[in-house]
């Protein structure tokens, strides 16, 4: 079968292609680089549970592209040793062939693939947190089991990921395709539960929020609030004009385009807030403002920015993957913000717990959850360079979400 494979084995070469990505962002992909088609064996089924999947849309997320680009922090390499895998953590795809044990679906069905591997997976003794439904932060990550070391499908050094031609998961991972629902709607199904799962980190306590990032989660987490609060003020910040109409269309209240200064003049304008100028740096703080901030970027400048925004004990969530940054935490302590990292989703207290991703799915069926047009660039595995290449550069390719069709 053919597949993207992410080798990050040679030191020297992800040292090399950590540096040239400063200077050249197509550098992990060019030769001698990072990631390559090849051709390999196809997956066998780990265990009798296990299923064979033939994805028909994979999607490309921003962590792959800082995995390619070495953005990822090393601490992280504590938790998943691995050195080589065959990226795609957003697959929707058809069944091939199940294991005699697999009891939720059948050769022919299309399915969403929920990609975070727990201890059942792994065949091993749930850990705590596997056990309390929290397989997203897994104890034993970084133990091998059935399905080799990592968070799941993408990241692990034995469980491919849905950039290839066929891809395998547990029983317990896949979830039927809703009828009539798209590919391109379905695949949407990933990030979505990423997105509802940071919602719910915020327990709502206001009725102002904001988020940063016009890209596909920053959109996804637009549409959740939305659904999950249809009366909360949410203003959306975007690179400019770009993603302004489906951040309005996703259900935001409002945009405001960068840069910085003019972001916090904006919400202070419509919040009634009060800019306040420190005596060194060119950007002022709020004084009442936005009660919840979702940082979907999480770049040095947009946690700053939303530090900025916050109004005293206000709460920040990060969404995503952000890496090293040199921040001023300043206003963390002064005005006893709360922050929130998120990764992935589990098994919600607040769905009464029930997985976030089952949840995500039933609302793909539904017309009013608006998520339609998110897809913006689609193609084989063959033109891996220009789909990684619109991925990266993002606003600047007219990209929200890049796919694969292997």
């Amino acid at each position: 079968m053919r597949a993207l494979v992410a080798d990050l084995s040679s030191l020297p070469r992800v040292a090399w292609a950590a540096a040239g990505s400063r200077l050249r962002h197509d550098l992990p992909w060019r030769r001698g680089g990072l990631l390559r088609l090849r051709e390999l064996p196809e997956p066998s089924l780990p265990g009798d549970d296990w299923v064979r999947v033939r994805p028909t849309l994979s999607g490309v997320c921003g962590s792959d592209v800082k995995l390619l680009h070495v953005g990822l922090s090393p601490l992280l390499s504590a938790y998943n040793p691995g050195t080589r895998a065959v990226p795609g953590h957003e697959t929707v795809g058809v069944v091939t062939d199940v294991g005699p044990a697999v009891e939720r679906v059948a050769p022919g069905d299309r399915v969403l693939l929920d990609p975070v591997t727990g201890c059942v997976a792994k065949g091993l003794e749930p850990c705590p947190s596997c056990a309390a439904g929290d397989y997203h932060v897994c104890r034993r990550m970084a133990d091998a089991g059935r399905s080799g070391v990592g968070q799941g499908q993408g990241f692990s050094d034995r469980l491919g990921g849905g950039w290839a031609d066929a891809v395998v998961a547990h029983d317990t991972q896949c979830h039927l395709v809703p009828a009539g629902v798209p590919d391109e709607r379905a695949v949407l199904a990933e990030p979505a539960a990423v997105a509802l799962h940071a919602v719910l980190r915020w327990q709502r306590a206001g009725d102002r929020a904001v988020v940063i990032g016009p890209g596909s989660v920053g959109l996804l987490v637009t549409a959740t609030l939305r659904r999950l609060h249809p009366d909360l003020d949410v203003t959306v910040v975007t690179a400019g004009e770009f993603g302004a109409q489906r951040a309005l269309a996703a259900g935001a209240d409002r945009t405001v385009g960068q840069p910085s200064a003019a972001v916090l003049e904006s919400v202070a304008a419509h919040l009634g807030a009060r800019l306040l100028r420190p005596r060194v740096g060119r950007l002022p703080v709020l004084d009442g403002g936005a009660d919840v901030v979702f940082d979907c970027i999480g770049t040095a400048s947009t946690i700053d920015l939303a530090l900025r925004l916050l109004r005293p004990r206000g709460t920040l969530v990060l969404v995503g993957t952000a890496g090293r940054v040199r921040l001023d935490l300043s206003l963390v302590w002064f005005r006893e913000l709360t922050v929130h990292g998120t990764i992935c989703y589990g098994e919600e207290g607040a769905l009464d717990g029930r997985r976030a991703f089952a949840e995500v799915v039933d609302w793909l069926a539904d017309p009013a959850y608006a998520v339609d047009g998110l897809v913006t660039h689609t193609l084989p595995l063959e033109r891996y360079a220009e789909a990684l290449d619109a991925a990266t550069r993002g606003p600047g390719a007219g990209a929200v979400k890049v796919t694969f069709r292997p």
